[in-house]
């Protein structure tokens, strides 16, 4: 089922996700959270960029365990745990940001 953003329909698979990992941009993201009754904030962004350099860097999506050690390591201990992550997204650090960010859905989540 696509998704429109800017005039654009971007092809997803059954769990929302991009096809085309090449084809997200920014507003990709806010389509997909504004479906889900979301508003992306600046904290938002900031576990959504990070997701897209450790993909870039690794070719992986990070499980959430992961994530949340390498969120910690890079942008604190406040940030890096779990309650913060799921305050944010709601249902899932893992899968919810993979998806906002464009990114395939992380192993070992269901």
């Amino acid at each position: 089922m696509p998704i429109e953003v800017n005039g654009k329909s971007f092809e997803t698979d059954e769990e929302g996700y991009l096809v085309n990992l090449g084809e997200w941009e920014p507003d990709c993201a806010t389509v997909m959270a504004a479906a889900e009754d979301q508003e992306l904030t600046e904290n938002h962004w900031e576990v959504i960029n990070f997701l897209r350099e450790y993909y870039d860097e690794y070719q992986i999506a990070p499980a959430v365990r992961v994530l949340t050690k390498a969120i910690g390591k890079k942008l604190g201990k406040d940030k890096g745990n779990s309650k913060y992550l799921y305050e944010l997204f709601p249902y899932g650090p893992g899968k919810q940001a993979c998806k906002y960010a464009g990114l395939p859905k992380p192993t070992g989540c269901v």
